[in-house]
């Protein structure tokens, strides 16, 4: 009995991400089939191209300053649990803290937009 506990212990992570894969492999297919088909009733090139811009998962870069601020007030949240209650999660908090402050300062330091991109060059350039 232990050892079929150890061992669903071990291959859960395995079996959580089969089924992550699995279902983001499904939805996929999915999408594209549902592409071909439209795409089989339309005759105008230029609909069948806003769609496909309409459906391509744009990125968007990172801000770091407010997943950062996020991380801060998550970590002083631990702090504050752990102040009254389970004195573990003070360091636990701090440290989350001490990331989200990181984060902060990483978001000024590295810009993410265009304009941003474009003053600090300017900046370095005089």
């Amino acid at each position: 009995m232990e050892n079929i506990l150890g061992m669903a212990a071990i291959l859960m992570p395995v079996g959580i991400l089969f089924v992550i894969f699995f279902f983001a492999n499904k939805m996929e297919k999915h999408k594209y089939n549902a592409i071909i088909e439209v795409s089989k009733n339309i005759d105008d090139s230029s609909k069948i191209e806003e769609i496909l811009d309409a459906l391509n998962d744009k990125k968007k870069p990172i801000d770091y300053r407010r997943s950062g601020v996020i991380t801060l007030f998550v970590g002083v949240g631990l702090f504050l649990f752990g102040l009254f209650f389970i004195d573990i999660l003070q360091g636990v908090g701090l440290l989350i803290a001490a990331i989200g402050v990181g984060s902060v300062i990483a978001g000024y330091l590295y810009p993410n937009d265009s304009a941003e991109i474009n003053k600090a060059v300017e900046k370095f350039e005089e």
